[in-house]
């Protein structure tokens, strides 16, 4: 009986522990995404990270630097819904709701006024873009089963 309580206290406590000090998040590696003068100025290109996140790589001018690119979620805060780079209107749409966010990634328009497409940090080094994204899990779901 000693035992069983004690096993049970034990876990309970190592649940508990892991819920009152979670581990930090997960490290964020430079990834390669293309060739910087393989993406036209006013282009964008959606790059799927190791992870699985979807992100809207958008090149807005033609320094050379990493001013020029923006990475953005392609997930819409407003309800989780896939947004689309439109270059003719230099605006990101999101068709759930006629959600506008402008170039920058603000909402404009619709109900994602006031929202903010997140972002992620861009490097061009030797005329190539990276993007620093979270890493590939290292157990996946299919892998649980």
């Amino acid at each position: 009986m000693a035992a069983g309580l004690l096993g049970g206290y034990g876990t309970f406590g190592s649940i508990l522990g892991r819920f009152l000090y979670p581990s930090g998040g997960a490290e964020r590696v430079w990834q390669f995404v293309t060739p910087l003068d393989r993406l036209p100025v006013g282009d964008s290109l959606t790059y799927t990270t190791p992870a699985g996140a979807e992100v809207h790589v958008t090149r807005r001018n033609d320094s050379g630097g990493s001013e020029d690119v923006t990475a953005l979620s392609s997930v819409c805060p407003h309800l989780g819904c896939q947004v689309h780079w439109q270059p003719q209107r230099n605006r990101y749409f999101c068709p759930c709701h006629n959600g506008v966010f402008d170039a920058e990634g603000r909402g404009v328009a619709g109900p994602v006024e006031g929202t903010v497409l997140s972002g992620y940090p861009v490097e061009v080094r030797n005329g190539l873009l990276f993007i620093k994204v979270e890493p590939a899990p290292l157990i996946t779901q299919a892998s649980r089963a």
